[in-house]
């Protein structure tokens, strides 16, 4: 069995998805609310979602080490450490508790996902062609990346020694990278690799496949099950029945212009789009006005067959303006980013309520998390991949929801389209 700890809820399913490609069944599971006897049979893959690439670098560490014990006492055989595909988070403290937990000092790790644009050349990340640094994640709101080096951003978060495999040795073919590997092994604790291609991962994952510890973004677990075998468990049959004439719910709280992008191609293709409006958010009255009035409307074009959003803006002034108020009334930025993803949780499971769908798309980590836990969703199979990295999935609860959770970065403009259509007829 192969145990995964990611750091947020997309991340999660990104990589669930890639292993559930491969026949693999995959369970996602909050770890705080993972209990063995939740399930009636042992998955291939099991992942532990932490929700922990906002907390503070010592509390990270906690949850990984406690999950990643977890995943030992149930005698995995490999261990992999999620992470966003641009480093954002306590990627060190991760990669420290994961090794910590298993009593490693070695560690692999692979960043790129050309698939979504992300490769590696020469320890240099870049983004769709842009080195890191002046990509759209330069102006993160919690994590913003302003290096481009990966060995130099995880190296400032670890005190153990972190190596670099070049693209040129990756080139000379498997047996060659396992012996580079072996030579490197003494004198470093995590080895990252460039990565320029899909065929880059193959090399990697046929040279890496008898390692226990991964770490990093979501796109080497496409090729290890080739390395691993074929899968062990059966997924059980199970439906979400389709709840006729209702319109498919979307929510957006992620500030990604991937996302700003989806839902402006989402509305201009005739959905109902509503915006949150996050200045009402600071004031309680003002706060409860503006969800009832997000609530009763979009109830209303649900049941009545209408396709509807509800987003977050990302227009820089109005962003601007929710950040320096939050700051005015002594709140950090991680907490005004938690206060808009409640808000806009706290409308979507109103509406879902109200109008009786099970069918979601959820767009952004932290608002997927928060959406899951208002509708009290603690656990998730993985099933059909949409687009690279973005599988539907189902969850676990005594009513079944079909549920789309979305990394705010990935995914073409097209998306929420295709998603909805999707969703109707899946």
């Amino acid at each position: 069995m192969i145990g995964v700890v990611a750091d947020d809820i997309t991340g999660a399913n990104d990589i669930g998805i890639m292993f559930a490609k491969s026949g693999y069944l995959v369970y996602v599971y909050r770890y705080d609310a993972f209990r063995i006897s939740d399930i009636k049979s042992l998955p291939d893959v099991l992942i532990l979602n932490t929700d922990s690439r906002l907390d503070d670098a010592d509390v990270a560490y906690q949850k990984v080490f406690y999950a990643t014990g977890l995943l030992k006492d149930m005698n995995c055989d490999h261990f992999f450490k999620k992470t966003c595909s641009v480093f954002r988070g306590n990627v060190g403290a991760e990669f420290d508790a994961m090794s910590d937990a298993l009593g490693m000092d070695f560690g692999i790790i692979v960043l790129g996902f050309p698939k979504n644009g992300r490769i590696t050349k020469d320890g240099i990340h870049y983004v769709h062609g842009k080195r890191l640094e002046e990509s759209e994640f330069r102006n993160d709101p919690v994590h913003p990346m302003l290096k481009s080096n990966i060995i130099e951003i995880l190296q400032e978060q670890t005190r153990r020694n972190v190596g670099l495999i070049n693209y040129r040795q990756i080139a000379e073919g498997a047996e060659a990278l396992k012996r580079s590997i072996d030579g490197m092994r003494p004198r470093y604790n995590y080895l990252i690799f460039d990565v320029l291609s899909q065929h880059d991962l193959h090399v990697i994952a046929e040279a890496t496949s008898d390692e226990v510890m991964f770490g990093g973004s979501s796109a080497l677990a496409e090729e290890l099950p080739t390395f691993w075998g074929p899968a062990c468990a059966d997924l059980t049959s199970a439906e979400v029945p389709r709840k006729e004439g209702l319109g498919i719910l979307c929510v957006a709280g992620s500030l990604m212009p991937q996302t700003a992008r989806q839902v402006r191609y989402f509305c201009n293709a005739g959905a109902d789009c509503f915006e949150l409006n996050t200045m009402r958010l600071f004031d309680d009255a003002e706060r409860q006005d503006e969800i009832q009035r997000l609530v009763l409307a979009v109830s209303d074009r649900i049941m009545r067959g209408r396709d509807a959003v509800i987003y977050s803006g990302n227009d820089k002034d109005k962003v601007a303006a929710t950040k320096e108020t939050g700051i005015n009334r002594g709140l950090s930025l991680t907490e005004v980013s938690r206060m808009v993803s409640e808000a806009v949780a706290e409308i979507a499971s109103d509406v879902i309520a109200r109008s009786g769908q099970n069918r979601i798309l959820i767009a952004g980590g932290e608002t997927s998390a928060a959406v899951c836990d208002k509708l009290g969703v603690n656990g998730l199979i993985i099933l059909d991949e949409i687009q690279p990295g973005l599988p539907s999935c189902m969850s676990t609860s005594q009513q079944p929801m079909l549920l789309i959770l979305k990394s705010g970065s990935f995914g073409s403009d097209d998306f929420f389209s295709n998603a909805v259509e999707y969703l109707k007829r899946r």
